[in-house]
């Protein structure tokens, strides 16, 4: 009797330790690896990273088109800008333009 009390008492202590330490490693394989874990919280920091670059560029071309319309929107238009797009527009050249031709 003594001795299915000492075993019982030794499997159950045992059992608890195993089930205590499976759910421990459940919980740290999904910190790791789950949906929310450090490597997709990796994955998504560089994901913002290529995104906040992308933004930047487009910011900087953003300014650019505007200062070019506000050049064309003000009450005086400037009259090389509007040359220059009337060119591109018609595709025509002024007769002292000089054409350099790509490869």
């Amino acid at each position: 009797m003594v001795i299915r009390r000492g075993v019982r008492s030794v499997l159950v202590t045992l059992a608890l330790y195993l089930v205590s330490g499976a759910v421990v490693s459940y919980f740290l394989f999904h910190a790791q690896h789950g949906t929310r874990g450090l490597e997709a919280r990796d994955t998504l920091q560089g994901t913002l990273r290529e995104m906040e670059t992308e933004l930047a560029a487009l910011t900087v071309e953003r300014k650019s088109w505007e200062q070019r319309l506000s050049l064309v929107r003000d009450e005086a238009v400037d009259r090389d800008l509007l040359e220059e797009m009337a060119r591109n527009t018609l595709g025509r050249i002024h007769k002292n333009d000089v054409i350099l031709m790509g490869r």
